[in-house]
């Protein structure tokens, strides 16, 4: 599933770590994206929003 829209500093900071869907982001906790250089928590909350949408959990969540 393609990613939603988020800032290039955060797409650049995924694009390091090889993430390139939705079902990538999947492999990542929370505070390891945030962890990211250019990774805030405006790009968690878009992406928490799309995968909410779709039945999707960041690692290490119920």
């Amino acid at each position: 599933m393609e990613l939603p829209k988020i800032s290039q500093p955060a797409m650049r900071a995924l694009t390091s770590i090889n993430v390139k869907s939705l079902e990538d982001i999947m492999k990542y906790s929370e505070e390891e994206l945030l962890a990211l250089h250019g990774f805030g928590p405006k790009s968690i909350r878009i992406l928490r929003k799309e995968m909410d949408a779709h039945g999707m959990k960041f690692k290490n969540e119920e």
